[in-house]
């Protein structure tokens, strides 16, 4: 495991994103919401708790593909622990402020700029592991 160890910061940061997912899991089902839809989803509406706390959990599920394969794939290509261990960080933190915000608060522009952080690590983490690939 010592070839990994430059990427502890990675490790630990794909670590905590499952654990905010598993903490994401109960509290999205947790109080009955305001309305549903036919699919048993609350109906689409930021006052109700239920939704935001829904809603929390789908977005995150929505980026765990695209984190998990950008981080791994750097990872496993030998891209910069440097800048791996400060994105994957990074990463985690936004998405533990939106998290934040989206269950307790309806502020829209804040929760978005939570997301294009986390959105704008994991495509440089994309973009290295790729041209690790094939230049590095």
């Amino acid at each position: 495991m010592i070839a990994f160890d430059a990427y502890a910061h990675a490790l630990a940061s794909l670590a905590g994103w499952a654990i905010l997912m598993l903490i994401l899991l109960p509290l999205s089902i947790m109080g009955k919401p305001l309305a549903k839809s036919d699919s048993g989803h609350p109906v689409r509406n930021y006052a109700d708790p239920a939704y935001r706390r829904s809603r929390a959990f789908l977005n995150a599920i929505e980026m765990t593909g695209p984190f998990v394969a950008a981080t791994l794939a750097a990872i496993l290509l030998g891209v910069s622990p440097f800048w791996v261990n400060l994105l994957t960080t990074l990463f985690l933190v936004s998405r533990v402020a939106m998290a934040v915000v989206h269950i307790g608060t309806e502020n829209q522009p804040l929760r978005s700029a939570c997301w294009f952080v986390g959105m704008i690590c994991v495509f440089i983490l994309a973009v290295m592991a790729f041209i690790g690939a094939f230049f590095l």
